[in-house]
């Protein structure tokens, strides 16, 4: 019985952990280096999901809550064509930001891949 129950528990890890994160297709990921060249050469729409609230990076227009983005609407671009970079402090709040950014029909999300820690790492500055 017991190496039954090893088995189970061994099989649920691998089931869990094979359903992670998968992109979708209206959600693009940047790493830090890539975002940071970007807001060297354009003004770029870049938001802070993460709660609670954090350090933001510079060059944060907006913070709104991963899970309150519908109540933050009159903040957001009227254009839903306009590139929205998103940020959270490991990246899934930012995914979840997109995928409420979507549903309300925004079309370019890109998320900060590995968040406000990746910038961290890679010496980038905040506010």
């Amino acid at each position: 019985m017991r190496s039954k129950t090893i088995f189970l528990f061994i099989a649920f890890i691998f089931i869990v952990t094979g359903c992670g994160f998968q992109k979708p297709d209206y959600l693009k990921m940047i790493s830090a280096p890539e975002l940071n060249r970007i807001m060297q050469n354009a003004d770029i729409f870049l938001v802070d999901v993460h709660t609670p609230e954090q350090q933001h990076i510079k060059g944060t227009d907006l913070f709104i809550p991963y899970n309150e983005i519908e109540k933050y609407q009159d903040k957001l671009p009227k254009d839903k064509n306009t590139v929205i970079y998103l940020y959270c402090e490991g990246g899934p709040m930012g995914n979840a930001a997109a995928r409420s950014l979507h549903e309300l029909g925004y079309t370019n999300l890109l998320n900060l891949e590995g968040g406000a820690k990746a910038w961290r790492k890679a010496g980038l500055g905040f506010e």
